[in-house]
């Protein structure tokens, strides 16, 4: 399926937060509740697909997907990323926090949606959209946490497999290098659709990318810096979702579990089959809930 021009050739924009230009991509009403989509680890905003985003404008929602900083066309930062010795003790110098990355997001909202928005975030972006619900709760009228953890420490650790495969040297072809790495991490019965998407977005965004390729270092090593969420999570009184895989190698489903105990207003929904990655196969569950918690966030808001 091939969407459209609007999609595949939408203008993009930049909002400025403090000395950080975020690039962002906006679809749909304006008059259509907004939801704003954070992605994960090293990728950039076309790894939300232009036919996902599509589907949800057709929901009757406005959506805005950006590259997080150090990602993309937005701001690229210097600054050390961890040292083999680093990576497997899970500490390293830190160039910003998650913290620093949820008020980029809020800025951004802030800029796009002064009144308010829906937020939805994977993996890293996940841990982002928690926070930023934490730190803005003004801004913030649900959450979709997907593939996260609350950052206790106890929950959502990696498996020693996917650690270790983070030290193996790369396929020499960044598009072959991908495709192997949603192959280990991915969803259970990834079809051919799934890598013709990887190797469709991949050239894109090594095309579009304006770093030095170290951007995914300091991200880790944010990551590594987290600090525990579940008594801010805890405080939360907005719906909210959380999305998780039972075969997810990165982040293990009890992250999902945990996560969805520490908020009071959360849903949770396990996806059989699902690993770290967003399959055509469970797009169906995932759009599905996204506009399920948009929909009750809504109606709370005018009763």
């Amino acid at each position: 399926m091939r969407v459209d021009e609007r999609y595949d050739n939408a203008p993009e924009q930049f909002a400025r937060i403090g000395d950080i230009r975020l690039c962002h991509q906006i679809f749909g009403d304006e008059s259509d509740p907004t939801v704003v989509l954070i992605m994960g680890l090293g990728l950039d905003m076309l790894w939300w697909r232009d036919e996902f985003c599509a589907d949800l404008v057709g929901r009757g929602l406005r959506v805005v997907r950006f590259d997080n900083r150090d990602v993309g066309r937005s701001t690229h930062l210097t600054g050390p990323i961890p040292t083999a010795w680093q990576y497997l003790r899970r500490s390293a110098p830190v160039t910003y926090s998650l913290e620093d990355m949820a008020d980029d997001t809020a800025g951004l909202m802030r800029a796009v949606a002064p009144r308010g928005a829906h937020i939805v975030g994977v993996s890293l972006g996940s841990f982002i959209a928690q926070q930023t619900a934490i730190r803005h709760p003004d801004l913030v009228q649900s959450l979709v946490s997907i593939m996260g953890r609350p950052g206790d420490r106890r929950n959502g650790k990696s498996s020693k497999r996917y650690l270790l495969s983070g030290l193996r040297s790369p396929k020499p072809d960044p598009v072959d290098e991908m495709v192997a790495a949603f192959e280990r991490i991915g969803s259970r019965d990834r079809t051919d659709a799934d890598e013709n998407d990887v190797r469709t977005i991949m050239p894109r965004s090594l095309a579009r990318s304006g770093g030095d390729d170290t951007g995914s270092g300091r991200q880790i090593a944010a990551i590594f810096a987290e600090t525990d969420r579940t008594r801010g999570l805890r405080d939360l009184r907005i719906p909210a979702l959380v999305i998780h895989g039972d075969a997810d190698r990165v982040i293990a489903p009890s992250g999902g579990r945990a996560t969805a105990a520490a908020m009071t207003s959360a849903e949770l929904l396990t996806i059989p089959g699902m690993g770290h990655d967003l399959a055509r196969q469970h797009w169906d569950s995932v759009l599905d809930g996204i506009e399920r918690t948009v929909r009750r966030a809504e109606t709370t808001t005018s009763a």
